[in-house]
């Protein structure tokens, strides 16, 4: 069996409609079978792929991702647009498609979703922190300029006041 990187997987998640999915023909290729028999299998088993686990793309979508992908996205000449898969149809699809090979790249999609969305988590509480960090900046800057202006006032009244110059205009 063919072993499969992981970055190679990483390549063929979009985001689309505010989900990571991806193509029924790039999983096709990782689980080496015909794009249009997974898709024989997974309408044999509808009930199993709702709307917010497979939906076919529009298009416009198509076209995005046709410009996205670096070589020249040819589908085959299918009459259909491809259908994308979330993360819980791509779980799914393991159970429709049951070979081992199937089982071994629904695992490593698993991960690569997961570590995903764990990166994810991390930049946003990353972005919190440096909210906070800008935020509590902020107010220290404020006091030390306020003080500063006090300073400059107190200074200023100190100082007497400036004689006019004697000369020629």
């Amino acid at each position: 069996m063919n072993e499969v990187s992981l970055s190679k997987i990483e390549e063929m998640i979009y985001l689309i409609r505010g989900n990571k999915v991806m193509l029924d023909s790039d999983l096709a290729d990782l689980y080496e079978v015909e794009t249009r028999q997974m898709n024989r299998a997974v309408k044999r088993n509808a009930l199993r792929f709702p709307e917010d686990f497979m939906f076919q793309l529009s298009n416009e979508e198509f076209r995005s991702i046709q410009e996205i992908k670096s070589h020249n996205l040819q589908y085959g000449g299918q009459r259909k647009l491809p259908y994308a898969f979330t993360e819980n149809g791509v779980a799914m699809l393991s159970s429709v498609l049951n070979s081992e090979r199937a089982i071994l790249i629904n695992i490593s999609i698993m991960r690569i979703f997961t570590k995903l969305r764990s990166f994810l988590l991390l930049e946003k509480g990353l972005s919190e922190r440096m909210d906070q960090l800008e935020s509590s900046s902020s107010k220290v800057f404020k006091i030390v300029f306020e003080r500063l202006d006090n300073i400059e006032a107190v200074i200023d009244s100190k100082l007497p006041l400036r004689k006019k110059k004697i000369g020629l205009k």
